[in-house]
């Protein structure tokens, strides 16, 4: 059976031996047979995202040889004809398992599951294996072309997720030290996801240090919010995800040092505590 692989540079495969796809347009080919496997995509369809809004005149013959060309390239390995011909197009069949985004869906969505379902070692172990399967950037040096963008924005979306979703069983199952270094990393590199800084937050506490969880920073969404300076600009608030941590407004002005309750300075720990374990928990 025919192993296809586009979560990471186009890679085509049976029975572990590399299959040559051929050149830069005949790999375009396969991409976007790939990208709506299972569907019939018009000749029409084909040539425009091969050649753009002014092919050359011999477009459509070229398309033939390129289809003809890649159904000797697959036909062997795929046991009979793997590119079919349908009424105004062509159609690459797919079985169920064959391409790695089948593969990496299923395991997330079990992984997501186990999470809700409150098996973070089995959430851990699906969603670990789903990212597994990445390679690199969504069919590598064809990503940037512009049939290919809508879908690797897609299953970027659902890579980072999953990550998201693997972090939450890591913080559940214990593992906040490990997690402190890659949280720091995920979060300068997407400094817009709510839940990638509430995780990192999370981290920080359980690791002993409170102070950098609890230290005020610049909430993702004022990059899209214009209101009042003083209320909005970074640093003047704790992110959100704290916002029910904060302690009580006081009668008076404690020292710095003062405990209140008998608890840690602030009130905020014994909090902050209770607020995490519960995410881990939900």
């Amino acid at each position: 059976m025919i192993d296809y692989r586009i979560l990471g540079p186009l890679e085509v495969s049976a029975d572990g031996r590399v299959i040559d796809i051929g050149g830069p347009r005949q790999r375009a080919l396969l991409a976007i047979f790939l990208l709506r496997a299972n569907e019939p995509v018009p000749r029409e369809v084909l040539v425009h995202e091969l050649w753009g809004e002014r092919p050359p005149a011999g477009a459509r013959s070229s398309l033939e040889v390129y289809v003809s060309r890649l159904r000797k390239a697959l036909g062997a390995a795929g046991n009979g004809r793997v590119v079919v011909t349908r009424p105004g197009g062509y159609c690459l069949q797919l079985a169920d398992g064959q391409l790695d985004v089948y593969r990496f869906e299923r395991l997330a969505a079990e992984g997501r599951s186990a999470l809700a379902g409150n098996e973070p070692e089995q959430a851990d172990a699906s969603l670990r294996a789903a990212l597994r399967l990445w390679r690199g950037t969504v069919l590598g040096d064809l990503s940037c072309e512009p049939f290919a963008q809508v879908e690797t924005a897609r299953l970027e979306e659902l890579r980072l997720g999953a990550t998201e979703d693997r972090i939450e069983a890591d913080l559940a199952l214990g593992r906040h030290a490990d997690l402190v270094s890659e949280l720091e990393a995920l979060v300068a590199t997407y400094p817009l996801r709510e839940r990638l800084h509430g995780q990192l937050m999370i981290a920080l506490y359980r690791c002993g240090r409170q102070a950098e969880a609890l230290r005020p920073g610049p909430r993702p969404q004022q990059r899209h919010h214009h209101g009042n300076e003083q209320d909005h600009r970074p640093g003047t608030a704790p992110h959100p995800a704290f916002a029910h941590c904060q302690p009580p407004p006081q009668r008076h002005r404690r020292s710095r040092n003062e405990t209140p309750h008998g608890g840690p300075p602030g009130g905020r720990p014994r909090q902050l505590y209770l607020y995490a374990e519960g995410l881990t928990k939900s």
